[in-house]
């Protein structure tokens, strides 16, 4: 199991906590992609592809799907889909798509507003202000929720949440899309299927290459006109991939193999924050629903990018967030072993003081 769960064969021996992303395929996959139907996907269709966005459109109860290289791409097809240029988006003060997808903005024309919210949740009071009609001179077109929430550590957005953004939503007949970049963590975390999730919001986007461990893509789905209308405009935008069959395959093996294992992940981040807690006050970590653990450091008297490196010269990868902390991602290539290395090299550098 560790040979290829843990540290694959040729790999470094790092601990690599920087994020998800840096999953590797399974062997199942290299397997499925070796031997995957190919076609032209611009021309006559890509049989694997079609497979690939017809069973994940199923998972997520939608009409249709659309294979697309990333979910940043998905999100910006959604949006080109469905808001015209100068209409607004709301969205979580937050969200990865205001935060970190906003140049999206230069090729929409769409101007997108953060509503201040807690724990990745917009206020709802907020979401209503922002939609009365004095409030902007802009119509705003979309509603945009996150779940699992990035910058919020990887919450889960509680399914009532969802629920109540689009009635207030629909009942304006605005459309409401979620970035689910990790989608099936959330759905871990609140034990339901993803589609009770999706339910709620006319468009999603699934990335394929996190802790599902695809090497490459994003589905975005939704309902056949909407995706109809994506699917031309991803060849206006380059998207058009032609053998494309051989990752989309990778992409299958994720969707219906390895949602199952999520919890595992989340079992070793919560294992993470409970070491790092133990060093307190020194440092203190977050309490994750899901896989993400954001380290405060304002205690230790170093910024973050001292501790990136001091903990890299000793076998651990992180990634800054700001100034004073820390983001640690889990995956399936961190073992029980590797948390105990990680929370030791904390400790050690701590100690080096």
């Amino acid at each position: 199991m560790h040979n290829d769960q843990s540290h694959p064969a040729g790999a470094p021996s790092l601990v690599d906590l920087r994020s998800d992303t840096v999953t590797r395929p399974t062997e199942a996959m290299y397997a499925r992609m070796r031997t995957a139907p190919l076609g032209d996907d611009g021309l006559d269709a890509d049989p694997t592809a079609c497979a690939l966005e017809e069973t994940a459109a199923a998972m997520l109860g939608k009409a249709a799907g659309l294979f697309v290289p990333s979910c940043t791409m998905g999100n910006l097809l959604a949006i080109l889909a469905q808001v015209q240029r100068s209409e607004q988006i709301l969205l979580e003060a937050q969200a990865h798509m205001l935060h970190t997808e906003r140049g999206a903005a230069t090729l929409t024309g769409a101007f997108l507003y953060g509503i201040a919210g807690t724990d990745g949740a917009m206020d709802l009071d907020r979401l209503e202000d922002a939609l009365r009609p004095a409030a902007s001179p802009l119509r705003t077109a979309m509603v945009a929720l996150e779940t699992s929430h990035n910058a919020a550590g990887g919450t889960a957005l509680p399914e009532a949440h969802m629920a109540a953004v689009a009635d207030i939503a629909r009942a304006r007949g605005i459309s409401v899309h979620l970035d689910g970049a990790r989608l099936f963590n959330a759905a871990t975390h609140l034990g339901v299927a993803p589609a009770d999730l999706t339910a709620h919001v006319d468009t999603v986007s699934l990335c394929l290459s996190k802790g599902l461990s695809a090497p490459v893509g994003a589905v975005l789905a939704g309902d056949g006109p909407v995706i109809a209308t994506a699917r031309r405009l991803r060849k206006m935008i380059g998207g058009t991939q032609r053998q494309v069959g051989v990752v989309a395959a990778a992409g299958l093996e994720a969707i219906t193999t390895m949602g199952a294992r999520l919890a595992e992940d989340h079992d070793r981040a919560r294992q993470l924050s409970d070491g790092l807690n133990a060093l307190r006050p020194r440092l203190s970590a977050s309490v994750p629903q899901t896989n993400i653990v954001q380290v405060d450091l304002g205690q230790t008297g170093r910024g973050s990018a001292r501790w990136v490196a001091d903990l890299e010269a000793a076998g651990i990868r992180t990634r800054p967030l700001g100034e004073r902390r820390l983001r640690l991602v889990t995956h399936r290539h961190i073992a029980a072993a590797d948390i105990e290395r990680a929370v030791a090299a904390f400790r050690a550098c701590l100690d080096a003081d």
